[in-house]
């Protein structure tokens, strides 16, 4: 295919498209396995998105974003959310001292990458805290408005197993995530080099990983990523993809018409919109492909369609549904 970008793009785009490569070996030091959900991971930092990652206790989820964090050389901050969590916990509080007067204490969202752990423990009212963070880049503490460093990138998860005790995410705090990813047990190989490379057994500086990216390649590739071509058609597909959620008897999906309640906002549009293109670059390419728009698919939308009271009764998945959407829209 005919490349749509000059000479000089496409030059950073191979640049970008190794250094990620690099990225990846250095993770994958530490983290053993989930090479996809690693992946997404970089093309939601690389879309300027935010992750939502779902999984059982101990597979490594924390210390995936706290490598990420030291790969590229950036801050990094946990936040621990519990019942007892208050917004101020989060973004920070104006406070008063004798012979000091009123002044800002910012709050651990004021990091390049923040780790929301076990978001779902706290109230939605906690968990809001987080959007205006996520969308606009920016916190207001008292009647000032901060802005956070950049990049920034939230990681949240969520443990999918225990019911007590927990809240369901509001539909507004799940359309801020690019990505929900599911990550698994890992395999029995995998497993058996977790047993000698763990962070229990050493500390973390010992596996030796290297900056092999800075914030300011952060900053430029996600300028970068909007050069990435994607015509027409592609266009087309992806806005047809997100009207299927919508409006399933149009195409003729059986499963989706008996099961959707809501459709993606489009949010899911601009979504698969800006992912398939970090997609693209990370594979080097100039433009996008259908595949580039149906490998990102499943994260983008799994957390965007809502099931009726049906569905959620016979156990039917989003992932189910996403899967019938792609077999059946046609490609033009």
């Amino acid at each position: 295919m005919k490349d749509f970008v000059d000479k000089a793009v496409k030059e950073r785009i191979s640049f970008f498209a190794k250094k990620f490569s690099e990225a990846k070996t250095e993770i994958g030091k530490i983290v053993i396995g989930q090479e996809e959900t690693v992946d997404f991971i970089l093309e939601a930092l690389i879309a300027n998105g935010h992750v939502l990652l779902e999984g059982v206790p101990g597979i490594g989820k924390t210390l995936l974003v706290r490598t990420l964090s030291a790969i590229i050389g950036c801050t990094y901050s946990r936040i621990q959310f519990t019942p007892d969590l208050l917004p101020t916990d989060i973004v920070g509080v104006t406070t008063y001292e004798e012979g000091k007067g009123f002044f800002t204490v910012k709050g651990p969202v004021f990091a390049n990458f923040v780790l929301g752990d076990e978001i779902n423990r706290s109230p939605p009212k906690v968990q809001s805290a987080l959007l205006e963070a996520m969308q606009e880049r920016q916190v207001t503490i008292g009647k000032e408005t901060f802005a956070l460093p950049f990049p920034f990138f939230v990681m949240a998860t969520q443990n999918p197993v225990e019911n007590l005790g927990t809240y369901q995410l509001p539909e507004a705090q799940l359309d801020r995530f690019l990505f929900k990813l599911v990550v698994s047990y890992p395999s029995v190989n995998d497993e058996k080099i977790v047993l000698e490379k763990n962070i229990s057994l050493q500390k973390f500086e010992k596996f030796n990983t290297r900056a092999v990216l800075s914030d300011n390649d952060i900053i430029e590739v996600q300028e970068l990523v909007k050069e990435i071509y994607v015509d027409e058609k592609i266009k087309s597909y992806i806005v047809r993809l997100i009207d299927a959620t919508r409006h399933p008897q149009t195409y003729g999906l059986d499963l989706c018409a008996k099961y959707i309640n809501f459709g993606a906002s489009p949010r899911g549009s601009i979504g698969l919109f800006i992912a398939s293109k970090a997609h693209a670059l990370v594979k080097g390419k100039t433009y996008v492909t259908h595949k580039d728009v149906r490998d990102v698919a499943v994260p983008i939308l799994r957390h965007r369609i809502l099931l009726n009271f049906e569905g959620q009764a016979e156990g039917v998945t989003t992932e189910q549904l996403v899967d019938e959407i792609l077999k059946k829209v046609p490609l033009i």
